[in-house]
């Protein structure tokens, strides 16, 4: 991996071994835990300006998922790249930090249904909702399924040019800022875990356990949070939503309007998947107040 300037990603990095894999995380801070969860190909580097405007007054925890940033790479034989293995994850690592009340979930993209997974194990424990273009449930029936994430998800050649030359990584960072397209120096910089073959095993994973239909590995654990989510409907829920997202688009903003009709929604007409770093200067201390009031 790269190395990444410390103006960019100032922040000295834990571990924690699950079953011989090291998860590298971010522990910032102290206060009320702030748990945010990063999606695909992304990794805790999407949160970095989010944790340094909030770790004065809260604890932000910022994992990388197996396969993702600074954490381990392993292959097939070592870990499993589904959803249960990711939720399985992040319930041992809080675990491990004693979190088990109060907790805000921060979730972009894949971090969504991981997040929305262990909050409904874990209803008790959440006490906030801050979502960033991402899903918890299926594939909207009014919205066709993308046909770059077809050809990766089910063709050799996909997979191929996800692995032998960082595809995925590589268009997400220069297609997923709209307002503010990302610098070089960022691009490198989202795009330096996936180096290598190897490394880039988790960005082809991911897109390949998304679940369409009845038996593919993650469909049940989807299903389950789709019926649950509503339990949350009285939790504070504040959402930011780039609208030029050509994935989770308006047909899955949708489905947070209609299973949360009391959420605090900010719609962005210019901005795209990664809304965080187009729209920062909106989303930073909005968030900020979101905590403070509720």
């Amino acid at each position: 991996m790269r190395e990444i300037p410390k103006a960019l990603y100032p922040f000295a990095g834990k571990f924690l071994s699950l079953g011989g894999v090291r998860m590298h995380y971010l522990d910032e801070g102290a206060g009320e835990p702030v748990v945010m969860l990063h999606g695909n190909p992304s990794w805790s580097f999407y949160y970095r300006d989010l944790v340094l405007a909030l770790r004065d007054r809260y604890r932000c925890i910022v994992p990388d998922h197996i396969g993702c940033g600074m954490s381990d790479k392993p292959g097939d034989d070592v870990y499993t790249y589904t959803l249960e293995s990711r939720v399985n994850d992040l319930e041992t690592l809080l675990d491990s930090l004693g979190l088990r009340t109060g907790i805000t979930l921060v979730v972009h993209d894949w971090g969504g249904i991981i997040g929305m997974a262990y909050a409904t194990r874990h209803p008790e424990r959440i006490k906030r909702l801050v979502i960033l273009n991402t899903s918890a449930f299926h594939l909207p029936k009014t919205k066709m399924f993308p046909w770059p994430l077809w050809i990766v998800r089910n063709t050799p050649l996909g997979a191929f040019l996800v692995r032998g030359f960082n595809a995925f990584s590589g268009i997400a960072a220069r297609v997923c800022c709209k307002r503010h397209p990302l610098t070089r120096e960022l691009r490198r910089a989202y795009t330096a875990p996936y180096d290598s073959w190897a490394n880039r095993i988790a960005t082809l994973r991911f897109v390949q356990d998304i679940p369409l239909r009845p038996g593919d590995a993650s469909y049940d654990i989807v299903s389950k949070v789709e019926q649950n989510a509503g339990q949350f409907a009285k939790v504070p829920m504040l959402i930011f939503w780039g609208l030029r997202d050509f994935v989770f688009d308006r047909h899955f903003l949708r489905l947070w309007e209609e299973r949360f009709p009391k959420a605090d929604i900010h719609r962005f007409d210019d901005c795209g998947h990664y809304v965080l770093e187009d729209a920062r200067e909106d989303i930073l201390p909005r968030v900020r107040d979101f905590l403070e009031r509720t």
